[in-house]
């Protein structure tokens, strides 16, 4: 297989699913929803990051070991499903209390100080690395991408390239249809609501890694 027939195809999969909705789509949208542009970006940039790191570490082979040990891979799922299950309900459990999950009162002005890009980016990141269906995903799939005659780590860091860049455009797209809400949002009861659902699907999808499906 020649490398840029490789990178195409890799792109054709990758693309879609870049854009069947999921964690990442969810956890986008409410942030720059909510007018925080800089922890939204932070967010996209941590989730590519955990991307790029998953597609270097299956081309060392050492995501082999998720597929390979069920230990390690069900202390990766246990630890990635508490960590969703608790920010979802963080965000549920402060709609409550009249704040946002990241403790702002609902009256507080959209483009806040806890508009931090460090905080978005560890949410991001944290959240693609305690997934193990992503490294799982690149073990079974990358594989395939790599040419025999090519070096393996940086064939494969390229094609987590490709994924990464897919995903930036996308993204980019997201950040600016939810930045066109703002204006609805700016009233308490809106912000709620929109905690409400992103808390609920993010909580929903920890429950699902937790059980396995």
């Amino acid at each position: 297989m020649a490398v840029t027939t490789s990178l195409w195809q890799f792109a054709l999969v990758v693309g879609v699913l870049t854009l069947t909705p999921g964690l990442d789509t969810a956890l986008i949208l409410r942030t720059a929803a909510l007018g925080r542009r800089r922890s939204a970006w932070g967010v996209v940039l941590g989730i590519q990051t955990g991307t790029l790191m998953w597609g270097a570490l299956t081309s060392l082979g050492v995501t082999a070991l998720l597929t390979a040990s069920h230990i390690a891979y069900e202390v990766l799922r246990w630890a990635g499903a508490a960590y969703l299950v608790w920010m979802g309900v963080r965000m549920l459990v402060g709609t409550f209390r009249g704040r946002t999950a990241d403790g702002e009162p609902d009256g507080h002005p959209l483009a806040s100080g806890a508009d931090a890009m460090v905080r978005g980016f560890r949410q991001g990141l944290t959240t693609n690395l305690l997934n193990p269906k992503v490294g799982v995903f690149y073990v079974a799939v990358l594989p395939q991408f790599i040419p025999a005659q090519t070096n393996h780590l940086a064939m494969g860091v390229l094609l987590a390239s490709v994924h990464v860049a897919l995903g930036l455009v996308w993204s980019a797209a997201l950040v600016a249809f939810a930045r066109g809400l703002r204006g609805w949002l700016r009233t308490g009861r809106a912000r709620r609501l929109l905690d409400r659902v992103a808390g609920t699907v993010i909580a929903a999808f920890g429950i699902r890694l937790a059980l396995g499906d």
